[in-house]
């Protein structure tokens, strides 16, 4: 088995780029025949995941995305180049709003990578 994501993105690290994510995050979630109410909840995680970690993101840096899918779900992990030692605010509106409409967030570090991964299940499938 291997560890490689479904699906890899990787744009610059600016808030204008956002939307491509976006789009393509609802595409995804389309071909698994998520309902129109879960794709915009998808879509709307992504953009305060996308938000929590170009917070942080270094100059010139890149916003990666990668996704997971499986039957009735996708893992989504959204990561920028970042300074050492900063971390998401989780006391944030951002991520309240993430942990709402998502589960299992979590945020690690990779080297000059902040990453912050969630789920989120299709309500058909539920």
């Amino acid at each position: 088995m291997s560890n490689r994501p479904d699906v890899e993105l990787r744009l610059p690290a600016e808030s204008a780029y956002v939307a491509v994510l976006r789009m393509t995050t609802a595409g995804l979630a389309a071909r698994l025949d998520f309902t129109l109410d879960d794709i915009e909840d998808l879509r709307m995680a992504v953009g305060e995941a996308c938000a929590l970690v170009l917070e942080h993101a270094s100059a010139r840096g890149d916003l990666r995305a990668s996704f997971d899918l499986s039957d009735g779900s996708i893992r989504v992990s959204i990561s920028a180049d970042s300074e050492p030692g900063s971390e998401p605010d989780s006391d944030s509106f951002g991520w309240q709003v993430l942990t709402a409409l998502t589960s299992d967030v979590r945020t690690h570090r990779e080297g000059a990578l902040l990453w912050v991964s969630f789920t989120v299940r299709s309500s058909i499938t539920a």
